[in-house]
C-alpha cells in the first residue's frame, strides 16, 4: 500500500514524531486531500498539550489546511479531483439540533467536528475531511498564502464583517502579531477608521505600512484616552492573547460600542458601570464555517489583503511549532509538503 508522512502527538505533551502511515481512503461524505500548505496555530497547542477534553492520541494537527482534492467518496458528487480546496477550523455541524436548525452551526451540540481535533489535521502529506468542511480556493491564491487565511484570516475578517461597524467609524484592533496584523488590513479595506495598538514605538512603521490611519502606542500612551480622543471606538477587535491589555484598552470604547474578543486570554477586567452607562458590550467570535472561508478567501483576493508567513518543510515541524509558540514569528508560520 502507498505510505504518506505525516507529524503526530502520540501523548500530551509529547514531541511530534514524523511517521509513515497508509494513505486512506475517504469513507463516504468524504474528501480526501493532497495537502500542499498547513499554518501552525497557536490552537494547536490544544493538541499537542492534550488540553481538548475527550482528545484520542496519535493525533495529527492541523487546521489551516490548503491542498487538492485526491479522491472521492462514496455519495459526494459537488466536488471533483483537482480542485483547489481549504480546510479550516470548523470541520462540521449536525444540521439538526437546535443551534443547527437557527443557522448557528458553530454552536452544534450533537456532532461538532474540529479539524485537528475530531479527525487529523493538515500536518502531513494528505489528509481526509467531510465535505461542509471545505472551501473553494481561488487560482489567486498560492497555497501559502491562502493557509493561514483558513483560520487566522477568517477569525478576523468575519469577526469585523459581524461588527455591526460601518464604513467610516472607528475601528481599534488591539495587537500587530499574526491575528492583528491581519485585521489591520481587514478593517482598512472594510472602509474603517483603523487605529492600531501594540506595545512599542518600533512597531507605528508596521502599523502604517498596513494601512492604519493611527497608532498608539500602549507603552507611552492610554489607549482609552487616546480613541476617546477620536469619539470613541464602535468597535474593538481584541487579537492579543493577554487579559491585562484588553482591560486597558475597553475603556476607548464609544456609546454603543463592541469590545469583541477573538485572542484566547484566562480574564479580563471591564467595569459593569461603564457597560451600562454608554450600553457598551464585550462579544466573542466564533471564525467560522467553510462558506466565511470562501468570503474571506474572496474578499482577500479582491482587495490585495495576505498574510506575512514564514514557511518551513514538513520535516521541520518541531522548530516551526517552537517558532510560533515563541512568539517571534512574523507573522505567520506555514508548513508546507513540496506537493
Amino acid at each position: 500500500m502507498p505510505k504518506m508522512r505525516v507529524a503526530q502527538i502520540s501523548k500530551p505533551g509529547g514531541a511530534f514524531e514524523i511517521v509513515e502511515r497508509e494513505i486512506p481512503s475517504p469513507g463516504p461524505g468524504w474528501v480526501r486531500i493532497k495537502v500542499q500548505a498547513c499554518g501552525i496555530c497557536h490552537s494547536d497547542s490544544l493538541i499537542k498539550e492534550g488540553h481538548w477534553p475527550g482528545l484520542q492520541f496519535p493525533r495529527v494537527p492541523g487546521h489551516e489546511v490548503v491542498g487538492i482534492v485526491d479522491a472521492l467518496g462514496a455519495g459526494v458528487t459537488q466536488w471533483k479531483p483537482g480542485q483547489r480546496v481549504g480546510v479550516g477550523w470548523h470541520g462540521g455541524h449536525c444540521g439538526q439540533c437546535d443551534p443547527c436548525r437557527n443557522g448557528d452551526f458553530f454552536g452544534c451540540t450533537t456532532n461538532l467536528q474540529i479539524t485537528g481535533i475530531s479527525f487529523d489535521g493538515g500536518y502531513g502529506e494528505y489528509m481526509i475531511a467531510p465535505t461542509l468542511a471545505l472551501a473553494h480556493v481561488p487560482d489567486d491564491l498560492s497555497p501559502v498564502e491562502a493557509a493561514p487565511l483558513m483560520c487566522a484570516g477568517i477569525t478576523t475578517y468575519n469577526a469585523l464583517r459581524n461588527s455591526g461597524a460601518r464604513g467610516g467609524d472607528v475601528v481599534g484592533v488591539l495587537g500587530l502579531g499574526g491575528l492583528g496584523h491581519l485585521g489591520v488590513q481587514y478593517a482598512v479595506k472594510m472602509g474603517f477608521k483603523t487605529i492600531a495598538i501594540a506595545r512599542g514605538a518600533d512597531k507605528a512603521a508596521l502599523a502604517h505600512r498596513l494601512g492604519a490611519h493611527q497608532y498608539i502606542d500602549s507603552q507611552t500612551q492610554d489607549p482609552s484616552a487616546e480613541l476617546q480622543k477620536l469619539g470613541g471606538a464602535k468597535v474593538i477587535i481584541a487579537t492579543v492573547t493577554n487579559g491585562d491589555a484588553m482591560s486597558a484598552v475597553t475603556g476607548g470604547l464609544a456609546i454603543n460600542g463592541t469590545f469583541l474578543v477573538i485572542g484566547a486570554a484566562q480574564s479580563m477586567t471591564v467595569s459593569p458601570l461603564f457597560l451600562l452607562s454608554g450600553r457598551r458590550s464585550v462579544k466573542g467570535w466564533y471564525s467560522g464555517t467553510a462558506a466565511d472561508s470562501q468570503d474571506t478567501l474572496k474578499f482577500s483576493v479582491l482587495t490585495g489583503v495576505r498574510s506575512m508567513n514564514e514557511v518551513y518543510p514538513l520535516d521541520q515541524v518541531a522548530e516551526a511549532y517552537e517558532r510560533m509558540e515563541s512568539g517571534k514569528a512574523r507573522f505567520r508560520v506555514v508548513l508546507t509538503t513540496g506537493h
